[in-house]
Protein backbone atom coordinates (compact mmCIF):
# COMPACT_ATOMS: atom_id res chain seq x y z
CA UNK A 1 0.00 0.00 0.00
CA UNK A 2 1.48 3.34 -1.07
CA UNK A 3 1.82 5.98 1.61
CA UNK A 4 -0.03 9.21 0.95
CA UNK A 5 2.37 12.14 0.91
CA UNK A 6 2.01 14.86 3.51
CA UNK A 7 1.43 18.42 2.30
CA UNK A 8 4.93 19.56 3.29
CA UNK A 9 6.45 16.95 0.97
CA UNK A 10 4.89 18.77 -1.99
CA UNK A 11 6.13 22.32 -1.17
CA UNK A 12 8.52 24.01 -3.56
CA UNK A 13 10.67 26.90 -2.40
CA UNK A 14 8.60 29.93 -1.38
CA UNK A 15 8.20 32.69 -3.98
CA UNK A 16 7.50 36.43 -3.60
CA UNK A 17 3.76 35.72 -3.94
CA UNK A 18 3.66 34.75 -0.26
CA UNK A 19 3.57 37.15 2.69
CA UNK A 20 3.53 35.86 6.29
CA UNK A 21 3.49 37.94 9.48
CA UNK A 22 3.15 37.05 13.14
CA UNK A 23 2.10 40.22 14.93
CA UNK A 24 2.15 41.20 18.61
CA UNK A 25 -1.36 41.98 19.83
CA UNK A 26 -4.59 42.12 17.83
CA UNK A 27 -4.46 42.78 14.10
CA UNK A 28 -5.37 46.26 12.97
CA UNK A 29 -7.45 47.22 9.97
CA UNK A 30 -6.52 45.47 6.74
CA UNK A 31 -4.34 47.45 4.35
CA UNK A 32 -5.19 47.48 0.65
CA UNK A 33 -3.85 44.38 -1.08
CA UNK A 34 -3.93 43.11 -4.63
CA UNK A 35 -2.15 40.74 -6.99
CA UNK A 36 -1.58 41.21 -10.69
CA UNK A 37 -3.93 39.18 -12.85
CA UNK A 38 -6.29 38.24 -10.02
CA UNK A 39 -9.99 38.08 -10.76
CA UNK A 40 -10.81 37.33 -7.11
CA UNK A 41 -9.38 38.63 -3.84
CA UNK A 42 -10.67 36.65 -0.86
CA UNK A 43 -10.30 37.92 2.69
CA UNK A 44 -11.02 36.02 5.88
CA UNK A 45 -10.65 37.46 9.36
CA UNK A 46 -10.83 35.39 12.51
CA UNK A 47 -12.42 37.36 15.34
CA UNK A 48 -12.29 36.31 19.00
CA UNK A 49 -15.74 35.04 20.05
CA UNK A 50 -17.26 35.86 23.46
CA UNK A 51 -17.28 32.19 24.47
CA UNK A 52 -14.74 29.39 24.34
CA UNK A 53 -15.66 25.85 25.27
CA UNK A 54 -19.00 27.02 26.67
CA UNK A 55 -17.45 29.59 29.03
CA UNK A 56 -17.67 33.36 28.73
CA UNK A 57 -14.25 34.88 28.03
CA UNK A 58 -12.70 38.33 27.90
CA UNK A 59 -9.85 37.44 25.54
CA UNK A 60 -7.57 34.77 24.14
CA UNK A 61 -3.86 34.70 24.90
CA UNK A 62 -1.98 33.43 21.83
CA UNK A 63 1.55 32.10 21.76
CA UNK A 64 3.64 30.61 18.98
CA UNK A 65 6.93 28.96 18.36
CA UNK A 66 7.70 31.77 15.90
CA UNK A 67 10.44 30.30 13.69
CA UNK A 68 8.50 27.11 13.07
CA UNK A 69 5.13 28.90 12.82
CA UNK A 70 6.45 31.37 10.22
CA UNK A 71 8.12 28.59 8.23
CA UNK A 72 5.04 26.36 8.31
CA UNK A 73 2.68 29.21 7.37
CA UNK A 74 4.97 30.04 4.44
CA UNK A 75 5.00 26.40 3.33
CA UNK A 76 1.20 26.23 3.59
CA UNK A 77 0.79 29.41 1.55
CA UNK A 78 3.12 28.02 -1.12
CA UNK A 79 1.17 24.78 -1.11
CA UNK A 80 -2.05 26.70 -1.85
CA UNK A 81 -0.31 28.20 -4.88
CA UNK A 82 0.89 24.78 -6.03
CA UNK A 83 -2.26 22.74 -5.30
CA UNK A 84 -5.00 25.29 -6.06
CA UNK A 85 -3.31 27.53 -8.61
CA UNK A 86 -3.90 30.73 -6.63
CA UNK A 87 -1.61 33.63 -7.49
CA UNK A 88 -0.81 35.05 -4.05
CA UNK A 89 -1.37 34.39 -0.35
CA UNK A 90 -0.96 36.78 2.58
CA UNK A 91 -1.44 35.60 6.15
CA UNK A 92 -1.19 37.37 9.49
CA UNK A 93 -1.66 35.87 12.95
CA UNK A 94 -1.63 37.58 16.32
CA UNK A 95 0.30 36.54 19.40
CA UNK A 96 -0.29 37.94 22.86
CA UNK A 97 -3.67 39.00 24.23
CA UNK A 98 -6.52 39.50 21.78
CA UNK A 99 -9.80 40.69 23.32
CA UNK A 100 -13.28 39.55 22.35
CA UNK A 101 -14.29 41.22 19.09
CA UNK A 102 -10.71 41.84 17.97
CA UNK A 103 -9.03 40.19 14.97
CA UNK A 104 -6.55 37.39 15.67
CA UNK A 105 -6.09 35.98 12.15
CA UNK A 106 -6.28 37.32 8.60
CA UNK A 107 -5.93 35.33 5.39
CA UNK A 108 -6.02 36.91 1.95
CA UNK A 109 -5.87 34.91 -1.24
CA UNK A 110 -5.68 36.16 -4.80
CA UNK A 111 -6.79 33.87 -7.60
CA UNK A 112 -7.85 34.06 -11.20
CA UNK A 113 -11.33 32.76 -10.30
CA UNK A 114 -13.28 32.49 -7.04
CA UNK A 115 -13.55 28.68 -6.90
CA UNK A 116 -9.85 27.98 -6.46
CA UNK A 117 -9.52 30.85 -3.98
CA UNK A 118 -12.38 29.58 -1.83
CA UNK A 119 -11.02 26.02 -1.87
CA UNK A 120 -7.53 27.27 -0.98
CA UNK A 121 -8.87 29.33 1.93
CA UNK A 122 -10.72 26.34 3.40
CA UNK A 123 -7.69 24.05 3.00
CA UNK A 124 -5.27 26.63 4.40
CA UNK A 125 -7.29 27.19 7.57
CA UNK A 126 -7.80 23.46 8.18
CA UNK A 127 -4.10 22.69 7.73
CA UNK A 128 -3.05 25.70 9.82
CA UNK A 129 -5.16 24.57 12.76
CA UNK A 130 -3.71 21.07 12.45
CA UNK A 131 -0.02 21.75 11.82
CA UNK A 132 1.11 25.26 12.81
CA UNK A 133 2.53 25.70 16.34
CA UNK A 134 0.11 28.45 17.43
CA UNK A 135 -1.48 28.07 20.84
CA UNK A 136 -4.38 29.83 22.56
CA UNK A 137 -5.45 30.04 26.17
CA UNK A 138 -8.84 31.55 27.01
CA UNK A 139 -8.99 34.37 29.54
CA UNK A 140 -12.17 33.32 31.32
CA UNK A 141 -14.48 36.11 32.43
CA UNK A 142 -14.64 36.35 36.18
CA UNK A 143 -18.16 36.49 37.53
CA UNK A 144 -18.71 38.86 40.45
CA UNK A 145 -20.29 37.16 43.44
Amino acid sequence: MAMRSRWWDRCPVAEPTVVVAIVDGPLGPAQPWSAEGAGAILSFEGVVRPTEGGSAIDALDYDAYRPMAESTLTDLAQLMITDHGVTAVAVEHAVGRVAVGEISFRLRIASEHRAEGLAAAADFISLMKQDVPLFKVPVVREVAT
